[in-house]
C-alpha cells in the first residue's frame, strides 16, 4: 500500500538514483547519465535574517546530468526563475576586478564594432548597471534587462535605463516592436541561469539587429572539469557549456558564432562572438576552429570524459575536511571570506558550519547581519577579520583570490594565513 509520504516524493521528483523527468533542456533526449551528484541543498542566494534560523529550510537536489545526445551538462529546474531571481542578492559592482574586466570589454567593443551614439546595446541580465554605466558614460545608448528590482533599482540610480523583465520571445518581440534591436547584445554570465535555453536564444535572434552581434560569457565546462570547480554547480545555474554545447543551441536558431575569447573570470570562462546565420561579412576566426578542435579532442562528445569527475569531487572534500579537522584539533581559529553562490555549494556539500568556520565576512551591506543558507554561518563586514584575529581564512569566492589576498595582506601582522578550497585546499602567503 502506497503512504502519504511516498506519494508526496514521487510527485515531487524521482527518486534517487532515478533519471529525472522530462529530458534535456536543449535537444530534448532523455537524460540517464550522472555528472555529479552533490545531495541535498538550499538555493544559494537564500541568506537569511536572525528570526528564520529556526523556520523550515527548503533543499533541493544538487544532481547534475550530462545528455548523451547533445552532451549539455544541466541540473533539473527545482525552483522557478521567478522565486530566485525576482530579488536577489548578487551585486556586481561589489568586485573591483570585474568592474575592470567590464571597462576593458566596453573599450574593445565600441573600437571593434564602432559604436556610436547612433547604436544600442542591450545587456540582458544587467544587474546592477556594472556594465552599461561605462557605455552610458561613452554616450552610446545602452538598455539594460533585468528582473530583480532590488538590484536594478541600483542600475537606475547610476543613469542605466532598466526594463524589469524577464528575456525571452515575448519580451524580444516587444523590442523589436519599438525598433529596439540591438547592435551589440550582451549577456554575462546568464545564459546557465535560463531554464528554458530554447525559448532564450530564440529571443536573442529576435531582438538582434540585421548586422548585430551577440556576446556571451559563462563559464567554461571544460576548466570546471579541469580544476575540480564543482562549487560552481548551485541551482541558480541550470546548464553548464562548451564551445560545443553553446554552439548548438545557438545554431538551432540561427546565430552563428564566428569568434571566441577563453578569459580568466570565474575560474576560467569562454567570451562567444555571434551573428546572424545569414550575415556575410563575419568570417569564423580560427580561433572557434582551434577550440573547437581541442574540445572534440578531450572527449567531450564521449560520455567517458564526464565519469571519474564525481569521485575527483569526493577526494576534494574528504582532503578539505581533513585539514580543517586537523587545524580546529590544534586550536587554530578559521573564519571565511565571502558569501557567494558557490561557497554555499561547497560549504553545504562539505558539511561545513559554525563547528568550523566562526564566521564569514563580505564586502556587500545587502548580506550583513544575515546567515548563510543551510550553514547558518553568520555574515560580518570585512572589518571583523582585524577584531578577531583569526589563524585561516577560508577564501570561497577563490575565483577572485588575487584581489582577495592583496585586500587581505594584513593578516600577517599576527601570521594569519589564507586558505584556497579549489581545486584541492592549499595555504598562500
Amino acid at each position: 500500500m502506497t503512504t502519504v509520504i511516498e506519494t508526496l516524493v514521487r510527485a515531487a521528483g524521482p527518486e534517487p538514483g532515478e533519471p529525472p523527468r522530462g529530458g534535456c533542456r536543449c535537444c530534448g533526449a532523455p537524460l540517464r547519465h550522472t555528472f555529479v551528484d552533490l545531495g541535498m541543498s538550499p538555493l544559494c542566494e537564500s541568506y537569511l535574517r536572525a528570526d528564520q534560523l529556526n523556520d523550515m529550510e527548503p533543499f533541493y537536489p544538487l544532481h547534475v546530468y550530462v545528455c548523451d545526445r547533445c552532451f549539455l551538462v544541466q541540473l533539473q529546474e527545482y525552483v522557478r526563475p521567478e522565486a530566485i531571481f525576482t530579488e536577489y542578492a548578487y551585486f556586481s559592482s561589489y568586485s573591483q576586478s570585474w568592474l575592470d574586466h567590464a571597462r576593458r570589454y566596453t573599450d574593445k567593443m565600441i573600437e571593434e564594432l564602432g559604436l556610436s551614439g547612433a547604436s544600442r546595446v542591450i545587456e540582458v541580465a544587467s544587474n546592477d548597471g556594472y556594465l552599461l554605466q561605462y557605455f552610458v558614460a561613452r554616450g552610446i545608448p545602452a538598455l539594460g534587462i533585468e528582473p530583480a528590482v532590488n538590484v536594478a533599482a541600483t542600475a537606475i540610480t547610476k543613469g542605466v535605463p532598466t526594463l524589469l523583465k524577464f528575456f525571452g520571445r515575448e519580451t524580444a518581440r516587444e523590442l523589436a516592436a519599438e525598433e529596439q534591436q540591438a547592435d551589440l547584445l550582451i549577456g554575462n554570465n546568464v545564459l546557465a541561469q535560463v531554464p528554458d535555453l530554447n525559448d532564450f536564444v530564440a529571443g536573442m535572434k529576435i531582438a538582434l539587429a540585421p548586422r548585430g552581434v551577440i556576446t556571451l560569457e559563462f563559464p567554461h565546462l571544460m576548466r570546471l572539469v579541469a580544476e575540480n570547480q564543482f562549487d560552481t554547480i548551485y541551482h541558480e545555474h541550470f546548464s553548464y557549456f562548451s564551445l560545443l554545447s553553446a554552439t548548438r543551441i545557438l545554431a538551432a536558431h540561427g546565430l552563428m558564432v564566428y569568434d571566441v575569447d577563453e578569459l580568466d573570470t570565474h575560474g576560467g570562462s569562454l567570451r562567444v562572438y555571434a551573428c546572424h546565420a545569414e550575415d556575410p561579412l563575419r568570417p569564423i576566426t580560427p580561433r572557434v576552429d582551434t577550440l573547437r578542435a581541442y574540445e572534440i579532442a578531450a572527449g567531450l562528445e564521449h560520455l567517458g570524459y564526464y565519469a571519474d569527475f564525481a569521485d575527483r569531487v569526493r577526494e576534494t572534500k574528504h582532503k578539505l575536511l581533513d585539514f580543517l579537522v586537523a587545524a580546529k584539533r590544534a586550536g587554530k581559529s578559521i573564519v571565511g571570506y565571502g558569501a557567494p553562490g558557490k561557497g554555499n555549494t561547497l560549504l553545504n556539500y562539505c558539511g561545513i558550519r559554525t563547528d568550523f568556520l566562526d564566521y564569514t565576512v563580505d564586502r556587500n551591506p545587502y548580506k550583513h547581519g544575515k546567515f548563510l543558507p543551510g550553514t547558518h554561518i553568520p555574515i560580518h563586514p570585512p572589518e571583523r577579520i582585524r577584531e578577531t584575529r583569526p589563524d585561516y581564512v577560508l577564501i570561497l569566492p577563490w575565483n577572485l583570490r588575487q584581489e582577495i589576498v592583496t585586500q587581505l595582506a594584513y593578516i600577517k601582522e599576527w601570521g594569519g594565513q589564507c586558505l584556497i578550497p579549489i581545486p584541492e585546499v592549499q595555504v598562500c602567503d
